[in-house]
C-alpha cells in the first residue's frame, strides 16, 4: 500500500510545479487593468457615482470635480485640496476626465461594465478598448463621398477647360475659320451696320464680338471628338459610380447577345461590330477611336482589319513604314548621331 502512495506523490509533484509556474506566467485575473480606462481605479468611484447612475448624474459629478481639480483653479492652501500638490491635482483631474469620457458614451460604458463583470477575458478587453480609441471619428462613407465629389468636380472643370482650349484653337485654323465665317455671314451675324450715338462700339469691341460669334458657330456646328470633346456630366466619376449597376447589366446583356448571335448562330458582322473588333485589335479606347477621321475608319473596313490575320499584316506594314520614316527623318538622324558620338553617359571637356 505504501508503494502506490509514494508513486502518487511523485506524479503529483511535477503537476503542482507546473500549476505554480502558470500562476506566475499568466496575468492576474482582475477587472482593473493598468493602461485601460481608469487603470487600477474604478471609473464610477473616481466620479463618486454608482453603476446605475444616469448620464445627467455622471455629468453633474464630473463638472463638480473638474471645477475642484482643474489646474487653472488650483490654489495652494485650499481646504478642499488638503494634501494635494499641483502635480497630484493635475493627475487627479486627468483621471476624472478619463472616467467621464469612459462613462458618458453608451458604447464605451457598455464595454467598461462588461470588463468589470468578466475580468477573465483579459485580451478581449484590450481589443475592445483600442478598437474604440483608434476608430476614425468621421464616418468613412462620408470621407469617400466627399473625395469622389471633389474628383468629379475637378474632372468636369478640367474637361471644360480642355474643350474651351480646343474651340479657341479651331477658331485660328483657316479651314474651320473660313467655314464658320461663311455660315455667320449667311445667318446675318457679321453684317456690319453703322452704329451711331451712345451705342457705337469701337473697332476692338466689334472684332471681339465677331470672334465670339465664330467660336459659337464652331462650338455648335463642329463635333469635336476624342479627348477634347464637349463634356458630358454622365462621364464624371460620381455619375459612373451611381450608374455602375446599369452599365454592368447593359454590358452583360450585350455580351450574351454577342455570344448568341456571332458564336452560336454564326451571324455575319455588321459595320458597327466590325469597327468594334478593329478598335479592340488596335487596343484603342472609345474616345481615341472616335477621334479618328471617317475616311480612316472606311480604310480599315476596306482592308478587313476585323480579321486577325489581316490586322497582323497591317500592323507589320505600319511598323515598317514607321522605321522608314524615322530613318529618313533628319531629326532622328541627328539624334542617332548624337547617341553614337556623345551619348548621355559620355563626359566631354569643352573650352569656353
Amino acid at each position: 500500500m505504501a508503494a502506490p502512495m509514494e508513486f502518487i506523490r511523485r506524479k503529483r509533484g511535477p503537476r503542482l510545479l507546473i500549476l505554480f509556474l502558470l500562476a506566475f506566467a499568466l496575468p492576474s485575473v482582475s477587472a482593473l487593468i493598468e493602461g485601460l480606462y481608469c487603470g487600477t481605479e474604478v471609473c464610477y468611484d473616481v466620479l463618486g457615482v454608482t453603476r446605475d447612475a444616469a448620464k445627467s448624474d455622471i455629468a453633474r459629478a464630473y463638472r463638480q470635480l473638474a471645477r475642484k481639480y482643474h489646474p487653472d483653479r488650483y490654489r495652494a492652501g485650499d481646504p478642499g485640496l488638503a494634501g494635494e500638490t499641483p502635480q497630484s491635482a493635475h493627475q487627479k483631474f486627468l483621471l476624472i476626465v478619463t472616467a467621464y469620457e469612459t462613462l458618458r458614451d453608451e458604447e464605451s460604458r457598455k464595454d467598461y461594465d462588461y470588463m468589470l463583470d468578466h475580468p477573465e477575458e483579459y485580451y478581449s478587453h484590450y481589443y475592445h478598448y483600442y478598437k474604440t480609441r483608434l476608430a476614425p471619428k468621421v464616418d468613412v462613407r462620408i470621407v469617400i463621398l466627399v473625395t469622389v465629389c471633389a474628383i468629379s468636380v475637378f474632372q468636369y472643370y478640367s474637361w471644360w477647360s480642355s474643350y474651351t482650349e480646343a474651340i479657341n484653337y479651331l477658331s485660328t485654323v483657316p479651314k474651320y475659320r473660313i467655314q464658320a465665317t461663311e455660315l455667320a455671314r449667311q445667318q446675318g451675324l457679321l453684317n456690319r451696320t453703322k452704329e451711331k450715338g451712345k451705342n457705337r462700339r469701337s473697332k476692338e469691341e466689334i472684332r471681339e464680338g465677331e470672334e465670339e460669334i465664330i467660336r459659337d458657330i464652331i462650338k455648335n456646328k463642329i463635333d469635336i471628338k476624342g479627348g477634347y470633346q464637349k463634356p458630358n456630366i454622365s462621364d464624371i466619376l460620381l455619375c459612373k459610380i451611381i450608374l455602375f449597376p446599369y452599365y454592368l447589366c447593359t454590358y452583360i446583356i450585350w455580351y450574351c447577345s454577342w455570344v448568341y448571335r456571332f458564336n452560336i448562330k454564326r451571324e455575319e458582322y455588321g459595320e458597327e461590330e466590325k469597327l468594334y473588333i478593329i478598335r479592340k485589335n488596335m487596343k484603342m479606347s472609345q474616345a481615341q477611336f472616335d477621334g479618328l477621321e471617317d475616311h480612316q475608319k472606311e480604310t480599315f473596313l476596306e482592308q478587313r482589319l476585323w480579321l486577325k490575320e489581316n490586322y497582323e499584316v497591317y500592323k507589320e506594314q505600319q511598323e515598317e513604314e514607321m522605321k522608314i520614316k524615322m530613318a529618313m527623318d533628319p531629326r532622328w538622324k541627328r539624334y542617332r548621331r548624337w547617341m553614337k558620338n556623345e551619348g548621355p553617359g559620355r563626359l566631354t571637356f569643352i573650352d569656353d
